[in-house]
């Protein structure tokens, strides 16, 4: 699972603070060229166990392997291998965006040219030439978490531990991240990325590590998230004709309105079921208007999940 290269594997980590155990017991692994998503409830420990990784905090049992290397006594070769993401960019609001890089560059030793290079280019790519010489105070949200992940990429690392990097984009500036995060996973690296926006991991991620109450509860693919039961809505005109041939194929279904429509909930077991039952319903006759699962995969894990999701 790791090498010099890149890859994470963490056993049976726990970190307390003073009376409050933030981890109690974490295993993780995130191999290179994938993306892994870190998922939980706020509260149950992913901030603290990426902290962890990225040799920030040293736990108080278990072990951690990052690209090959133990945070707690390798800290150097950790941090020279991992680009680390926070939910907040941080202080230096009186630099320009191109200053914070460079700035960053410079504790990465890496030489003026260089890091003056890599700084046009990462501006370029998150899409901040136009305010790489405008002091990072006067960028919005959106456009800090963007410099926040340009600065996490300075030193071209091999690991990427980001907490939270959609936070406060608009839809445009997330489906560049999608692009941005699958590329780099493509080229080998190992990427990380908690988030609470689930939809949004369906389409970035390779694989999941759920997380609950300090513990880790599920770890699965999305290829095994999408084969699980899931949730389908299905709508059609009129709906009695649809709950009269969901009822002829003893297929149980629910009833859910709001303001806007009336649709059914059902159960499918697989795509595959999904597909026998709209190519059912259509040679039925039945007109139907929606169908579709009702949220993602990952979602759907989550929500079966017997986790305290307040």
């Amino acid at each position: 699972m790791t090498n010099e290269s890149g890859g994470i594997v963490v056993e049976g980590v726990a970190r307390s603070f003073g009376s409050v155990q933030a981890v109690r017991d974490i295993d993780f692994e995130a191999p290179p060229g994938e993306v892994t998503a870190l998922i939980g409830p706020n509260g149950s420990g992913k901030t603290t166990l990426l902290l962890m990784m990225a040799s920030l905090l040293a736990p108080d049992l278990g072990t951690i392997r990052v690209a090959g290397f133990d945070p707690v006594t390798q800290p150097r070769e950790v941090r020279s291998r991992v680009g680390w993401m926070p939910d907040t960019l941080g202080a230096w609001e009186s630099l320009t965006a191109h200053e914070v890089l460079t700035t960053i560059g410079a504790l990465y030793r890496m030489s003026s040219a260089d890091r003056t290079r890599r700084a046009d280019e990462l501006l370029a790519a998150v899409k901040l030439t136009d305010f790489g010489h405008q002091p990072a105070r006067v960028l919005s949200r959106g456009q800090q978490q963007r410099l926040s992940l340009a600065r996490a990429l300075i030193h071209d690392p091999q690991v990427l531990l980001l907490d939270e990097p959609a936070s406060g984009l608009d839809p445009g500036s997330r489906v560049d991240l999608r692009s941005l995060l699958r590329s780099l996973a493509a080229e080998g690296r190992t990427v990380v990325v908690s988030s609470h926006v689930l939809s949004e991991l369906d389409e970035i991620a390779d694989r999941a590590v759920f997380v609950s109450r300090g513990q880790s509860v599920k770890s699965q693919t999305l290829d095994e998230a999408g084969g699980q039961i899931r949730r389908y809505y299905i709508q059609a005109e009129p709906m009695t004709a649809l709950a009269a041939a969901l009822e002829s194929h003893g297929v149980r279904f629910e009833t859910r309105r709001d303001s806007r429509r009336e649709e059914f909930l059902v159960q499918l077991g697989s795509t595959a079921e999904a597909s026998w039952l709209l190519r059912t319903l259509v040679m039925a006759d039945v007109v139907v208007t929606a169908f579709a699962p009702a949220g993602g995969a990952l979602e759907e894990t989550y929500m079966s999940l017997d986790t305290d999701r307040r």
